[in-house]
């Protein structure tokens, strides 16, 4: 949803389908274990009013990472599909390139 590949919503696949990730704790070490998932070195997070919001599922909320996770799944949540969000709180994130 971005002007380019390395910026957008946070969305992500599980039980074959795809959903968002809440905003609620989303901050600087989720986003890094994001773009590093996609290839790039970092990223930070940024407000969903920018990229527009998600349908469909919100997969995950309260994501907490240390940081040095390989992808967010691997990160401390709420489990999948427990949530208190509407998609007006979708995360999404810049990659630094």
């Amino acid at each position: 949803d971005g002007s380019n590949e390395h910026e957008g919503r946070v969305e992500i696949a599980h039980a074959g389908q795809w959903g968002t990730v809440c905003d609620d704790g989303f901050g600087v070490e989720e986003a890094d274990v994001i773009c590093r998932s996609l290839g790039y070195v970092g990223g930070f997070p940024s407000g969903s009013e920018q990229f527009g919001h998600g349908v469909g599922r919100i997969w995950l909320n309260d994501v907490a990472c240390v940081g040095n996770e390989d992808s967010i799944e691997r990160c401390l949540h709420n489990g999948w599909g427990n949530h208190d969000c509407t998609h007006d709180e979708d995360a999404a994130v810049i990659c630094s390139e």
